[in-house]
């Protein structure tokens, strides 16, 4: 994968931010597994499976706090 996507952290509202932390989660899975067609062969195995989906809200958490830092969403 060659193409660039990710250009800033630096969003204008938290709500962008969250969105951004979500398209960094999914981003993270398709650089790891470049191929379409065993990410759509896999996805059945964790679609339904609650353990995987939490997981996946964990990655988007933690990139979120990601995004926040840069933003300074939690000021003092």
């Amino acid at each position: 994968m060659s193409d660039e996507w990710l250009t800033s952290l630096i969003t204008p509202e938290p709500q962008t931010g969250y969105q951004l932390a979500i398209k960094m989660s999914r981003m993270g899975v398709k650089y790891t597994q470049p191929s379409d067609e065993i990410r759509k062969k896999l996805r059945p195995g964790y679609a339904d499976n609650a353990d995987s989906l939490i997981a996946s809200a964990q990655v988007i958490a933690v990139n979120f706090q990601t995004v926040a830092a840069a933003n300074n969403y939690w000021r003092e």
